[in-house]
């Protein structure tokens, strides 16, 4: 670890928040000598974040924890164009009021998360929509785009990888690399942002920023990525059997939320308690040292944090509850995903109705390959009736995900 004076890269180094970081030592004393601004962009393309962006939400509170001040930017101009990095294909296009409904949605997030308010260290969010929907094409061509070479903006990995596959990377994608650089000079002019904060993959367009502010400007700005985070055994962090798994509870049930954290591989235990929750590192030191069934214990304490933290902490003693009375005692809680039924209904109506496949063809291979319970025996034969009477029956698909069927 490398030695930091400032309270906020010892704080984020330490808990291990940090792959790079443009010229620490003049950061780090920055950090020292004033409160620093610093954002993050999160595009509104859904009304939920979901737990891939988690490491970022905890990268802004870690920064007003230390000390300084968390701007939260919405994409809602650079999310009617959409960021390339290394996906597939162009995202789908949203409208004024579908990015607008977004991002009332997703500030609630950011409020459980972060202190909002007109204090020095207090959050604040800004839409980019606020210039970039206000700027003339010419004049930004002319001030703005005579910065940026073409032939380094082709050597970026991000757009590399789309052409390399010989895939479609239309003009107007490729403009967002220019506007989120400007989206950083704006910010430094408007609100004395001097670090931006991304994942790894936004390391060429924070440079990208970095230099527009000092050439346009003289300012000097900073910018810090975060490492990739894969689980364990190599997946991508919050990517499950039933899709993404949500931070809003409209989203995402609190149960299944507390359920995808009590699942953490025992080989992530101590290093998502330092990424993920406020326990101090010595108590984290002590959980993740525990082996055996005693790391279940260190589980079930980042499931409450971080579930606390995301939800409140009424939502993570009730799925804490629900967990203990429907997987110790063997009884029905009252969190669980839950399907209506009149009379009986057959297994894979069963795994679709409760959300855990989203077909027949699903199901079925579910079944097939052993993944399919109800109550503690596994199912083998695709045309099981199930009964439902009185008592709740759960239903589970893998290790993960528990439902019950109610009578209607």
């Amino acid at each position: 670890m490398t030695d930091h004076s400032s309270d906020l890269l010892r704080l984020l180094s330490s808990r291990g928040y940090i792959h790079q970081t443009t010229d620490a030592a003049a950061l780090d004393a920055l950090a020292n000598k004033q409160v620093v601004p610093g954002y993050i962009g999160f595009d509104p393309t859904a009304p939920s974040l979901h737990v891939g962006s988690l490491v970022q939400i905890m990268l802004l509170r870690r920064l007003q924890q230390s000390g300084h001040k968390p701007i939260v930017l919405m994409g809602g101009g650079t999310g009617k164009i959409g960021d390339p990095s290394f996906k597939d294909e162009a995202r789908k296009l949203l409208d004024h009021d579908g990015i607008n409904a977004n991002v009332a949605s997703i500030r609630r997030i950011f409020e459980r998360f972060l202190t909002f308010g007109d204090g020095p260290t207090d959050a604040v969010m800004v839409d980019n929509a606020d210039w970039l929907d206000q700027l003339e094409y010419i004049p930004f061509l002319r001030d703005v785009g005579q910065h940026f070479s073409v032939n380094r903006m082709l050597s970026f990995d991000s757009v590399k990888l789309r052409l390399d596959r010989e895939q479609s990377l239309s003009f107007l994608e490729f403009n967002y690399m220019i506007l989120q650089a400007y989206d950083f000079l704006e910010l430094s002019r408007r609100a004395g942002c001097r670090l931006q904060m991304g994942g790894s993959d936004q390391w060429g367009n924070i440079v990208n920023g970095i230099e527009l502010s000092r050439r346009m400007d003289g300012t000097e700005v900073f910018g810090i990525t975060t490492p990739l985070i894969t689980t364990a055994d190599g997946g991508k962090m919050g990517k499950t059997m039933s899709g993404a798994v949500w931070l809003h509870e409209d989203q995402l049930p609190h149960f299944d939320y507390w359920q995808f954290w009590r699942n953490t591989d025992d080989r992530d235990v101590g290093r998502f308690l330092r990424l993920f929750t406020d326990l101090p590192l010595d108590e984290i030191a002590r959980l993740e040292a525990l082996e055996g069934a005693e790391i279940n214990e260190a589980k079930k304490i980042l499931a409450n944090a971080a579930t606390a933290m995301c939800r409140g902490e009424a939502a993570a003693a009730e799925a804490a509850e629900t967990a203990r009375r429907t997987f110790e005692e063997g009884s029905a809680g009252g969190s669980l995903p839950s399907f209506m039924v009149t009379g009986e209904v057959s297994i894979v109506d069963a795994l679709i109705g409760l959300g855990f496949c989203a077909s027949k063809g699903e199901a079925r291979r579910l079944i097939k390959g052993g993944g399919a319970r109800v109550g503690a025996d596994k199912v083998s034969d695709e045309a099981l009736m199930i009964a439902v009477g009185a008592d709740p029956v759960p239903v589970s698909a893998g290790k993960k995900h528990h439902g019950l069927l109610i009578a209607g």
